[in-house]
């Protein structure tokens, strides 16, 4: 159990401060097909509408694990704007949007198999042109963690304004996580690349594809002993196998995966994400903040798409 409040959705938050959240919003367009796609003729799909977005779907678990001060920084196009202002609103967050008049709001067109494994084609739309220009210390009021999307660093904009954003909190001292999100993207950018912009971080949240991609390491373990070194802490997802934990370049748990029966792991990763640090604020230490995380991505796999159920999650 977590010290500080009740395990689980609805517990309460510590004194530890609110969460700020950058990254990005999208529309989600969740198409789940149990037949293999048939090349250049028809195959039948169960399609939803909904919202998303790997920085909005992180903030809204971590309002549904129980902190009542998340906040979400973001670019979205004026085609989109109510429905997710009130989405992102009704689930308990703080919408920061800035409207983009001259580009739609991301979209990301999701294809869930059998299996309920996903594959995106991610169009950034609004999403990555959120700039330097878009920050203001001002944003961190109040703030005991600043959590950085990943999807920021693969846009010159964006990674502008990961660099103003993660300046401003050093300065003040609040812990900075990021989440590296994308094996692909991250190929495109370059490893190097990458990790030099993220230098300053203190919680690194990678996958186990992520980690073995920015350190060379096939053993989970390994690599996230070799990213808690640069950064403080790094916790690797391990998908129906749990998490592994590293601190200071020792691994310092193994967290167990939690029983369930996935039908689309779309935001699987992004509500590990947010129920960690809902966690964290309550001044629980990782591995604590790991096995909340594990129980949110079990329970996000089991939804289709990637936010909680209840407000917030409607269609559109």
């Amino acid at each position: 159990m977590v010290r500080g409040r009740a395990p689980g959705p609805g517990g309460g938050v510590g004194a530890g401060g609110g969460l700020l959240v950058v990254g990005d919003v999208a529309t989600d367009v969740v198409a789940r097909h149990r037949a293999p796609l048939a090349r250049g003729t028809d195959t039948t799909a169960g399609i939803r509408l909904l919202p998303g977005g790997a920085g909005a779907n992180a903030a809204c678990w971590a309002a549904r694990w129980g902190c009542a001060d998340v906040r979400l920084l973001a670019r979205v196009g004026t085609d989109a704007r109510a429905w997710h202002e009130a989405s992102l609103r009704d689930a308990g967050v703080r919408a920061c949007l800035v409207v983009d008049d001259e580009v739609p709001t991301a979209t990301v067109i999701s294809l869930v198999d059998a299996s309920a494994e996903r594959t995106f084609l991610t169009d950034g739309g609004a999403s990555v042109r959120l700039s330097a220009e878009d920050w203001s210390p001002s944003l961190l009021d109040g703030v005991g963690r600043l959590h950085l999307s990943g999807y920021l660093y693969f846009s010159e904009a964006g990674r502008g304004a990961a660099a103003a954003a993660l300046a401003s909190a050093r300065e003040r001292g609040v812990a900075v996580s990021v989440d590296p999100a994308s094996v692909a993207f991250i190929e495109e950018l370059g490893v190097k690349r990458f990790l030099a912009e993220i230098e300053g971080a203190e919680t690194l949240l990678p996958n186990e594809d992520e980690a073995r991609l920015l350190t060379g390491l096939a053993d989970a373990g390994k690599a996230a002993a070799a990213l808690s070194r640069p950064a403080r802490v790094a916790v690797v997802t391990l998908g129906e196998a749990g998490a592994v934990v590293a601190e200071a370049g020792e691994v310092t748990a193994r967290v167990p995966p939690v029983a369930t029966h996935p039908v689309d792991s779309t935001g699987a990763g992004d509500a590990f994400t947010g129920a960690y640090l809902a966690t964290r604020l309550t001044g629980a230490e990782p591995p604590e903040a790991a096995e909340e995380g594990c129980r949110a991505g079990a329970t996000a796999v089991t939804l289709a798409g990637g936010r909680p159920t209840g407000p917030g999650r409607e269609e559109r």
